[in-house]
């Protein structure tokens, strides 16, 4: 048992409907209990990420049986074990992934997806790991198979997984190049560590890579912008290129593309999301990160950009600002707990 009880209410965010930020209201609901395999736990601060929007406009809904609460990465502190968890205990320090529900004081997260919090950070930068971190390391070093010495590009760099994707291609001895929108954001993907930045509204990106390559292209690139950037990225893409696509920000469906590059550089296309992955699954990656990027966060060698925080009850200004994408790096709630 805790050593304080447990309240029997806390408070929450939820979307009345689908629409823009004014949607968001802020209620008072039961505390949740763990289940078998999970743990409870007292949020401090939750990440506020691009599927969120998506969630609020009525695009992105939970899996079924999940909470429609919106929220997939806290951290704070352990004060439940549910049935047969081990490794793990109470008042423990921890980043989590979640299906939903992240947007609250209290949070249930499967005990496989949680992490311990890395000495350098604080509870509250902590909660801006998880989903960046899970996504970038499933993709980009798992799925994508980024190797040293290789080319990576990532689009939408000053992004949280933009931001992240740099650290950790570069810390993985990859050559990094990425693409911004303005010249602020391309100078702070460098101060990451970028070896290029390329202002997508000044240049053609692809004609870039191409000029920095030297005509021979990148090895991996992250896409969250979707139908809209295909073309070029295949253009952009070496031989035996790796093509991963997390988003489509700018479309789903694309209306011409030629496949005969794909097949002279003998590419590979393909996408992932996180959300929709069985427990176990991402329970493996978050062993994956454990063993090789927990090492890194502990050592201060990467870590999560923060922009800014709001109060729990301010939520509909934090998606306000991530709507306008001028966000260089995470946003995150914050609870007071």
């Amino acid at each position: 048992m805790p050593s304080n009880p447990l309240p029997e209410t806390m408070r929450q965010i939820r979307f009345a409907e689908a629409g823009g930020p004014e949607v968001i209201r802020v209620e008072a609901a039961p505390v949740p209990r763990p289940g078998p395999g999970q743990v409870l736990i007292e949020v401090a601060a939750a990440g506020v990420n691009r599927p969120d929007v998506m969630q609020r406009q009525g695009h992105y809904p939970p899996p079924k049986g999940a909470t429609e609460i919106p929220g997939l990465e806290v951290a704070g502190r352990i004060v439940a074990l549910g049935e047969g968890v081990g490794g793990f205990s109470q008042g423990e320090e921890v980043c989590a992934l979640v299906i939903s529900g992240g947007y609250a004081e209290f949070a249930v997260a499967e005990a496989g997806q949680c992490l311990p919090r890395p000495k350098p950070l604080s509870l509250i930068e902590a909660a801006g790991v998880p989903e960046t971190f899970f996504t970038v390391y499933s993709t980009v070093m798992q799925r994508a198979r980024l190797q040293p010495g290789e080319t990576f590009l990532v689009h939408g760099g000053s992004s949280g997984i933009g931001s992240t994707a740099i650290q950790l291609a570069k810390a993985h001895g990859a050559k990094v190049i990425t693409t911004a929108g303005s010249a602020e954001k391309c100078a702070f993907c460098e101060a990451l560590g970028a070896d290029a930045a390329i202002n997508y509204r000044e240049a053609d990106f692809a004609e870039e890579v191409k000029r920095l390559t030297e005509g021979r292209g990148v090895d991996v690139i992250l896409d969250m912008v979707g139908a809209a950037y295909l073309p070029k990225n295949v253009a952009s893409l070496a031989v035996e290129g790796r093509l991963v696509m997390i988003a489509f920000m700018k479309g789903y469906k694309v209306d011409s593309l030629t496949l005969t590059p794909i097949m002279l550089k003998r590419l590979t296309l393909t996408g992932a999301t996180l959300r929709a992955q069985a427990k176990e699954a991402k329970a493996a990656i978050a062993e994956g990160l454990r063993k090789d990027v927990w090492p890194l966060l502990e050592a201060g060698k990467v870590k999560p950009v923060i922009h800014a925080t709001f109060p729990l009850e301010e939520a509909e200004k934090a998606h306000a600002l991530m709507e306008t994408s001028a966000h260089l790096g995470k946003i995150l709630l914050v609870t007071g707990r």
